[in-house]
């Protein structure tokens, strides 16, 4: 059970409503800000969580995703952090119930993408989230 299908992935895409991005940017020309950006535009719900910011893209920032409040349903972790702390994030992203972790470009850690699946979420590894919507999906 490795990667999932391009249908999978359109799938979880089209159904998804709320996506947290963990490693949110304050920086404009960093693809941690333009992504999440891109992704509201699209019509996503966007919950940026980076703890040294207050508030990102006019969403309230939370330090990280056990601060997200309990009646919010995240349908997707979307990581811009590098890979030694993929673990804690997989750990919160499966407290909260999300249903699918998403690892950017450059992004990848096989046993946390592992511990990920086993607790049910669907796992995406090094692919942009951003260029994958916009490729399956269209604007």
């Amino acid at each position: 059970m490795d990667e999932p299908g391009e249908d999978e992935i359109r799938e979880l895409l089209k159904s998804a409503k709320t996506i947290a991005v963990v490693g949110c940017s304050t920086n404009p020309v960093k693809d941690a800000h333009r992504v999440p950006k891109k992704l509201i535009e699209l019509g996503y719900r966007v919950i940026p969580v980076n703890p040294s910011a207050e508030e990102i893209l006019g969403e309230r920032c939370y330090p990280s995703l056990l601060d997200i409040p309990g009646d919010v349903k995240v349908d997707i972790v979307n990581v811009f952090r590098p890979p030694g702390e993929v673990p804690e994030i997989v750990e919160q992203a499966i407290k909260i119930g999300a249903k699918a972790i998403w690892l950017q470009l450059g992004i990848t850690h096989d046993e946390a993408a592992r511990r990920a699946r086993e607790a049910g979420l669907m796992v995406v590894q090094n692919r942009c989230i951003k260029v994958e919507r916009l490729r399956l999906l269209g604007e």
